[in-house]
């Protein structure tokens, strides 16, 4: 398509939990006045829906090989956040289709929410606000808590989020070390030391995980890795939760090896009640909310809908994520 054409398109929202495709069609209504609105959470809802889609928006949607073979005019598939996770980069890039992601329209609310949850950890508060309403008021039940200029923070990632929640940490006191293999050490700032992966472990009192989900990354954190740290750290994740093996980090907290762990995320999402994380008092669990406020969700909605746009238009992505 030429730039600036303004020939009809068919873009479709594979699925979104979002209350609505405003933004998306405010962007978009000149080169497509009615977006299609669905709710596929399969391969074959997506293969019996989406198949004359040029322009696809997707949150959950799995886009396999399979999936993607039968989408023979998409053009683009554009995902609602960071993670793409769920879509066959390779397949994609073979198929000749752009795979576009949002990678920094939340970078300030999970860091803050990975920091938030690293406080009510190092800090105490969640347990301090229970023993209160149980009618103890004393501060001696929640030792020993530690002051944070003495403590290390090991960060596995550091990207955009992984630096913010680097940023942020330095700014209490901390300590920070972090790894990652796609960072030299004469990129990052100063206060960031990179080491291994098991040094982070070893060394850290918290490790707070902010790498995305790939196969060298699933179940990164298995017993083995896990049991490296001190039995005082605590572990954040606002990831994905399948970087960690949670049957591993039960069986740590059960036996009392590790002093507690904050997740956003799990590997099988929403969590039910009977989780076995769940039963430890020293976890505490958000739904998936860390990159969620007010301005994050219509900035993500608002350049998701814009990169859908510009491959369509005959321009440049500015987020594309798999190249050919």
């Amino acid at each position: 398509m030429e730039r600036g054409s303004d020939k009809q398109r068919i873009v479709i929202v594979a699925d979104c939990d979002h209350p609505s495709i405003e933004i998306e069609q405010g962007v978009l209504g000149d080169i497509c006045p009615q977006i299609r609105w669905l709710a596929c959470r399969t391969e074959e809802q997506v293969i019996a829906q989406c198949t004359d889609g040029e322009g696809l928006l997707i949150q959950y949607a799995p886009m396999t090989r399979r999936v993607l073979e039968q989408l023979p005019n998409c053009r683009i598939i554009a995902r609602y956040g960071v993670g793409v996770d769920t879509v066959d980069l390779k397949a994609a890039a073979d198929l000749g289709i752009v795979v576009s992601n949002v990678p920094d329209y939340g970078t300030n609310e999970v860091s803050d929410h990975a920091l938030a949850m690293m406080l009510c950890l190092t800090r105490k508060i969640p347990m301090a606000n229970t023993q209160i309403k149980s009618g103890q008021w004393d501060f001696r039940l929640m030792h020993p808590v530690r002051r944070h200029q003495v403590q290390t923070i090991g960060i596995i990632g550091l990207g955009r989020i992984g630096r913010a929640m680097a940023h942020k940490t330095h700014a209490l006191g901390m300590k920070v070390i972090g790894c990652d293999p796609y960072v030299d050490q004469a990129n990052l700032p100063d206060y960031i030391s990179l080491v291994t992966l098991e040094e982070v472990l070893r060394r850290s009192d918290v490790v707070s995980i902010h790498c995305p989900l790939t196969e060298a990354t699933r179940n990164l954190l298995d017993e083995a890795m896990l049991s490296l740290m001190k039995p005082t750290a605590y572990l954040v994740n606002t990831a994905r939760g399948c970087i960690v093996d949670e049957a591993a980090l039960d069986k740590l907290l059960t036996e009392k090896r590790l002093a507690g762990a904050a997740m956003d995320v799990l590997a099988i999402e929403p969590g039910t009640t009977d989780h076995p994380l769940f039963k430890h008092d020293n976890f505490y669990c958000t739904p998936h909310m860390a990159w969620h406020s007010e301005e994050s969700a219509q900035e993500l909605k608002r350049k998701a809908a814009e990169e859908v746009r510009r491959v369509l238009r005959g321009e440049a992505p500015m987020y594309q994520v798999n190249r050919f």
